[in-house]
C-alpha cells in the first residue's frame, strides 16, 4: 500500500517551533511518560543575528561616549519632557518604574512561571518562560558593565520625579525587561488566536516602557533605543542555546519532574 510522501519543509534548517518530543523515533516507540521538550521560535542564522545586534548595542553605547557634546544633546529630550510632566502620565511613568523594577519584576516572573506550572501543567514551559522574561535583564546588565555611562544628571532638570545617579544608563534594565517579557509572552500566544494581539500589546508595552524612562529622566534617548537591540540580541541568543542544548537536559530529567504537584 502506497503512503502519500511527506510535504518538504519550506524553510530548511530552521529550527522547530512547537512542541518536540526529546526521543527521535516515532511517537509509538516513546515511553508513554516521556518528557516533552518545549521549542523556542528561532531566528535562521541565529548566531550571526545575536552577534551583529550585540555589535550594534556596543557600537552606539561607545558612540555616545565618546562623540563630544552627545550627552548633552540627548539631555535635552529629558529637559523637554521634564518640563512638560502632567499628573496623569506622571502617576504612569512612577508605576511603570515600580512595576517593571528589579524587585516587582522578580516576583512578576516568578508568578506567571509558577502559575504555568501548577495552572497548565508544564514545567518546561514555565522554565522557558522564567529564561526568556530575564534575559532582558541579564543582557542590560552585561553591556551596563562594558559601557559604564553615567545617568542624566537630575539636578540638571526642571521636575526630577526619580533622581538616580551612577553609571549604569546604558542600556535601561527597564525596557530591556519590558522587551523581553513581551518575547515571552508572545511566544506562549504563540499559534492561538490570541497572538497577533499579544504581539501588538508587547510592543506598546516596550514602547511605553521606554517613555517612561525619558519622561523620569533616568535615560537618555540612545539608552532606551539600545535596550530594544540589546533584549532582541538576548532572546534570539537564548533561544538558539535553549534548542540546542536543552533537549540532552530535557531527556535526562525524571519524568515525575514535569508532574505538576498536587495538593494533600
Amino acid at each position: 500500500m502506497r503512503t502519500a510522501p511527506e510535504p518538504e519543509d519550506p524553510m530548511p534548517g530552521r529550527a522547530p517551533i512547537d512542541r518536540v518530543a526529546t526521543h527521535p523515533g516515532p511517537a509509538a516507540a516513546r515511553p508513554a511518560d516521556s518528557p516533552v521538550f518545549w521549542a523556542i521560535p528561532q531566528a535562521r542564522h541565529w548566531l550571526l543575528w545575536g552577534i551583529l545586534l550585540s555589535a550594534a548595542v556596543l557600537a552606539i553605547g561607545l558612540a555616545a561616549q565618546l562623540m563630544p557634546g552627545g550627552s548633552a544633546t540627548e539631555f535635552g529630550v529629558d529637559q523637554n519632557l521634564s518640563q512638560h510632566h502632567v499628573a496623569v502620565l506622571t502617576g504612569v511613568a512612577m508605576a511603570l518604574n515600580v512595576v517593571f523594577g528589579p524587585m516587582a519584576g522578580v516576583v512578576l516572573i516568578a508568578a506567571a512561571a509558577l502559575c504555568l506550572w501548577l495552572v497548565r501543567g508544564s514545567l518546561v514551559r514555565a522554565v522557558v518562560f522564567g529564561l526568556v522574561a530575564s534575559s532582558g535583564w541579564v543582557a542590560s546588565e552585561f553591556f551596563k558593565l562594558i559601557i559604564a555611562r553615567q545617568r542624566p544628571d537630575p539636578g540638571l532638570l526642571f521636575d526630577p520625579l526619580s533622581p538616580e545617579t551612577g553609571s549604569n544608563s546604558f542600556p535601561s534594565g527597564h525596557v530591556c525587561f519590558a522587551v523581553a517579557l513581551g518575547f515571552a509572552l508572545y511566544f506562549l500566544a504563540r499559534g492561538t488566536r490570541w497572538a497577533k494581539a499579544t504581539a501588538f500589546a508587547a510592543v506598546a508595552m516596550a514602547l511605553v516602557v521606554a517613555w517612561s524612562r525619558l519622561y523620569l529622566g533616568v535615560h537618555y534617548p540612545t539608552d532606551v533605543a539600545a535596550s530594544f537591540l540589546a533584549a532582541s540580541a538576548a532572546v534570539i541568543l537564548l533561544a538558539g542555546l535553549w534548542n540546542r542544548f536543552a533537549p540532552l537536559i530535557v531527556d535526562r530529567l525524571p519524568a515525575a519532574a514535569f508532574i505538576r504537584p498536587t495538593r494533600s
